[in-house]
């Protein structure tokens, strides 16, 4: 969307709820016509007399005179509205033929079609939120679980908005000492103290550096988290995939590589989305099509945030266990290793040593496990994936490993943001570099100029018609 390319002071026009056949539908307007628009075909009320955020009955009638619907009108006179215009919102009845005649009748009365995200763009343009926040609208539209919901909804009132403007305030309120300075160079005078200021950058660079260490979190809270579930063949991890969807969702069978393809399935977790990846067992495979699923598993594990490494306790050898983490570990991908049929195991009565064995080493004492914990970080669990209360185990490690806890902590979902925070913090080194080495203050004032102008991009202070094209094309029309 190129909003330059239309008249921002028209009175735009769109449906603002899902395409479709439903109970009503809602046609928003926005614009200093918008209700003028509406009271020409509205027979009710005078709606130009009304109070601001009151709802009126009534019917819409073209220029037949014929009624189009019975509707109720929201009426949000500026600049207590969304966009800070006049914004009337149309609740009509939920079919498609009803929309479309309501609509072309506001078209031909004045309005024009919305382009994407334009309402909310004029409520930047306004003032009624900055750029963060208008990003968080789309979010939260688009959220798929409670923890993308809270984040969004965080961001959208305002929370890291708050956090970045007291930052750049705190080094305006130096940069403009600094330029001081630079207008009395002749005098040889200091308004800026260099010790405060090296404390400030590093301080604002703490704060800053946490909120780039929370894009990691921020992004798996947002999009979900990919976990895949792998192992040699009859572990169990279809089992397991069934018993965390509570639904029979993958076949589970004795007969070794029933999964020849991924299956993926979405668990909620608390409140954070679980991508669930069923793979095909880890062996040398026994023909080209088990050989393809094999080789879908290891590019899936690749891609994935979390791997669950499930083995079978009643026949596997934790030498096998610990070659295969080896030869799957990554640094970056964090990892649960899942000793699975724990039933089967304790129902081995009839060999007594076997089980003896077979126990002592599901206690977690053998060594090898506990090496993988201590130098890699792995985490490992015995279940049986038919048991509830070892599936309710496996969520509870899944949550942990995410480490994603509700509260008033800032987090970070936007690449956008995590750019420009990036880049700020290289123009703060910039200026800690320079202040040790005593370069000219007019060298460490303009390194400060661009930390405050990435700052200012996250809000919407600097931007270019590209940024917001890019950030308000991605909205649906009525939003």
């Amino acid at each position: 969307m190129n909003y330059q390319q239309h008249n921002l002071a028209d009175t735009i026009v769109a449906i603002a709820t899902p395409p479709g056949i439903g109970a009503i539908g809602v046609i928003r307007l926005s614009g200093k016509d918008a209700i003028s628009i509406v009271d020409a075909v509205f027979y009710g009320k005078t709606l130009t007399e009304q109070a601001s955020h009151t709802i009126h009955f009534g019917t819409i009638r073209n220029e037949e005179n014929e009624i189009l619907d019975e509707v109720l009108v929201s009426l949000f006179v500026a600049p207590k509205s969304y966009t800070g215009e006049h914004v009337v919102e149309v609740s009509c009845h939920g079919s498609n033929y009803i929309h479309k005649e309501v609509m072309q009748l506001f078209i031909r009365k004045g309005a024009r079609l919305a382009q994407p995200g334009e309402f909310t763009l004029r409520a930047f343009l306004n003032g009624r939120m900055d750029l963060s926040q208008a990003e968080a609208v789309a979010d939260l539209i688009a959220a798929e679980s409670a923890g993308a919901h809270d984040l969004a909804l965080k961001q959208m009132r305002g929370g890291f908005s708050s956090e970045i403007q007291n930052l750049r305030q705190e080094l305006i309120d130096f940069a403009s000492l600094l330029e001081l300075e630079l207008d009395f160079s002749q005098e040889d005078v200091e308004f800026a103290d260099r010790i405060e200021l090296v404390t400030l950058v590093k301080k604002i660079r703490v704060i800053i550096m946490g909120l780039i260490r929370s894009f990691q979190l921020g992004n798996v809270i947002k999009h979900g988290v990919n976990t895949v579930i792998a192992g040699r063949p009859n572990a169990g991890k279809s089992t397991l995939l069934n018993a965390l969807l509570n639904e029979e969702r993958a076949i589970v069978s004795d007969i070794a590589g029933t999964t020849r393809d991924t299956i993926e399935e979405v668990l909620n977790i608390d409140g954070i989305a679980f991508r669930l990846i069923d793979t095909a067992g880890l062996r040398e495979a026994g023909d080209q099509i088990e050989a393809i699923g094999i080789q879908k598993t290891l590019e899936k594990i690749e891609q994935s945030a979390i791997l669950v490494y499930v083995y079978d306790v009643m026949t596997m050898e934790l030498e096998a266990v610990k070659a295969d983490i080896e030869k799957l570990y990554k640094p970056e991908i964090k990892t649960l290793i899942l000793g699975n049929k724990m039933d089967e195991l304790y129902s081995l009565h009839d060999n007594p040593l076997h089980y003896k064995e077979q126990a002592y080493m599901a206690k977690g004492g053998d060594k090898i496990l506990q090496d993988l914990k201590a130098n890699l970080g792995i985490e490992y669990h015995f279940i049986s994936a038919k048991r509830a209360d070892d599936i309710a185990k496996v969520k509870s490690a899944l949550s942990s490993l995410v480490g994603y806890e509700a509260q008033d902590q800032t987090v970070v979902s936007t690449a956008r943001h995590y750019e420009a925070l990036s880049k700020a913090d290289g123009s703060l080194s910039a200026v800690l570099a320079g202040l040790e080495s005593e370069i000219p203050s007019d060298l460490v004032a303009m390194d400060i100029r661009h930390a405050l102008r990435y700052l200012g991009e996250i809000l919407g202070e600097v931007t270019s018609e590209d940024l917001l094209s890019n950030i308000f094309g991605r909205f649906c029309i009525g939003k």
